[in-house]
């Protein structure tokens, strides 16, 4: 028996045999054409079918995992469009007079090293997403079939150099009990796939992959990020009993789907969720979500050719608002920049970006976009609880050129006879030191707060979130953070302002009793961890928890 060493993508553990999925791009042999401009033709004509097989695959991810996770496969129909990619291979073919499968195999494997070779996750990921599209022109070139799970009896898991995510999406679902790979993160496109389709995951495995073959017998754990090759009998046993008790924990939790997030000395805690589509809505549902704590709004322009309308914007606030009947909706307004590009927007490169033109600064230098996004808001406020988030705040300006938008907008649509709520609440993002040392007049502008932890840790320890040789200076539990946190709940409560916590740091055991001791009101989480979180909750004495924080210098 071997033990391989990979990172834990997805939760949950599979036993079962090996499938290799052979999805890797190949060298391509190279071949002299006699007619450059034939063979260009024939490239455009794979490269169109392509692009229709991508739209295809988009209208079925749809519909499976929601419009935030399917936006990849309207990223890479654009990147079959992009000038310089097209551009390179109809060069290549015109100038050497070679077919055009060389011409794609040698533009992608470029592409591929200057990506890989930039020191930042979302760039790497483009290296991916190239590889991806050149596969998909290979296969419609060469006329090969794509692999599938058809012809396998029973189910296996799927072992494969890397997963692209138009692969993963047309996994026979039913047939996968879990993924293993030699690339990847747990940031991937693949990992995020992964996680939203409820199926174990482990990648990263690197060298260590050469150790799996095919039909193998192995065992699977997401969490640990362990695969166990050709385990004996004591190790299939052990982990047999963990699978069923990681299958009776998640029973135990669902019974806490109705139940209040109170702990034992009384203190009623929302616990909410933090989601990017309306298929997220749903899961947040099924999970037993008290409302929505963070909707993240950009995911409707992630993807796109053309920015989204105000028509379409309103039907997807409107479906939020009537999924969750009589509980509270957050909506945070575009945040944009940084780590997260929409090709619609046209987004400039920047040296800095995390501290560039991003979120509320964005939309306050252009007011048309942001007035489109707030009319559609506000018309969908009467379908339910609506509560507005302005990310990134770091001044009071801010707050009231976008309160003085809204009233324009209120103007407007009273003129045109178009019905709003307005008993909507407003709040902020407290991801910024400069908010939190500005909360207490902020508290005077708005109804909430709700505190980014991911960011507020990044800026005020000066440590990239996204960098992992700082890996270990990353810590939402530094005292400096904390403070931030306790100063901004304090001036808020005085304010008669509630102040919730959307970071990943609320399902974090140690610091749940922190912010609940500190007067935090409200707690918002991934989907999936709603029960585990609630669990914990119930589980406090916050007297007690009070007094084992100061032991542990919290």
């Amino acid at each position: 028996m071997k033990v391989l060493q990979g990172i834990g993508a997805s939760p949950g553990i599979a036993i079962g045999r090996l499938f290799f999925f052979m999805g890797a791009i190949h060298p391509v042999d190279r071949q002299l054409i006699e007619d450059p401009p034939a063979e260009i033709e024939r490239f455009e004509v794979a490269r169109q079918a392509s692009i229709d097989s991508l739209h295809q695959i988009y209208e079925r991810a749809l519909e499976e995992i929601g419009p935030k996770d399917s936006a990849i496969f309207q990223i890479h129909a654009m990147l079959l469009d992009d000038l310089d990619y097209v551009a390179s291979v109809t060069q290549i073919i015109q100038e050497e007079h070679v077919n055009a499968e060389y011409a794609v195999y040698q533009t992608a494997m470029r592409l591929f090293d200057v990506f890989s070779s930039i020191d930042d996750d979302y760039m790497r990921q483009r290296g991916a997403d190239v590889l991806d599209i050149s596969k998909r022109l290979l296969r419609t070139l060469t006329g090969a079939k794509e692999q599938n799970l058809d012809e396998v009896n029973g189910q296996v898991i799927i072992a494969a150099d890397d997963l692209m995510p138009s692969e993963t999406i047309r996994l026979d679902q039913s047939k996968a009990l879990a993924f293993v790979t030699r690339e990847g993160s747990r940031h991937s496109h693949t990992a995020i796939l992964a996680r939203t389709m409820g199926i174990p995951a482990v990648v990263g495995l690197e060298d260590a992959f050469d150790c799996l073959a095919d039909r193998v017998e192995v065992i699977v754990d997401g969490m640990t990020g362990e695969v166990c090759v050709e385990p004996d009998a004591e190790t299939l046993e052990r982990y047999i009993a963990r699978r069923g008790q990681y299958l009776a924990a998640c029973k135990r939790l669902a019974k806490l789907r109705d139940q209040p997030s109170i702990t034992k000395d009384g203190m009623r805690v929302e616990i909410t969720a933090n989601v990017g589509s309306i298929g997220d809505v749903e899961i947040a549902v099924k999970n037993g979500a008290e409302g929505i704590g963070l909707f993240r709004s950009e995911g409707l322009y992630l993807g796109r050719n053309e920015v989204p309308t105000e028509g379409e914007q309103f039907v997807i606030y409107r479906e939020a608002l009537e999924r969750m009947p009589g509980k509270r909706v957050i909506i945070r307004t575009l945040d944009l920049g940084a780590d997260k590009r929409a090709p619609c927007l046209g987004l400039l490169r920047e040296d800095n970006p995390a501290m560039g033109s991003r979120a509320i600064r964005y939309c306050l230098s252009h007011p048309a976009l942001f007035c489109t996004q707030l009319r559609a808001l506000l018309r969908a406020s009467v379908y339910g609880h609506l509560a507005l988030l302005i990310p990134m705040v770091t001044s009071l300006e801010e707050v009231h050129r976008t309160k003085a938008l809204i009233e324009e907008i209120k103007r407007d649509l009273d003129n045109e006879g178009i019905p709003y709520a307005n008993n909507y609440e407003f709040g902020v993002m407290i991801e910024t030191p400069a908010a939190a040392m500005i909360s207490d007049r902020l508290a005077q502008e708005v109804d909430f707060f709700s505190v980014g932890t991911n960011d507020l840790t990044q800026y005020t320890l000066a440590t990239d979130r996204t960098n992992r040789s700082l890996s270990a200076l990353y810590s939402p539990r530094h005292p400096a953070v904390l403070g931030l946190v306790r100063m901004a709940v304090e001036n808020g409560r005085r304010h008669g302002v509630w102040t919730g916590v959307c970071g990943e740091s609320a399902t974090d055991p140690d610091l749940i009793p922190v912010f609940l001791s500190m007067g935090v009101a409200e707690l918002s989480v991934a989907p999936p961890a709603i029960l585990d979180v609630r669990e914990k909750v119930r589980a406090l004495d916050l007297t007690k928890a009070r007094l084992d924080g100061r032991t542990k210098g919290f």
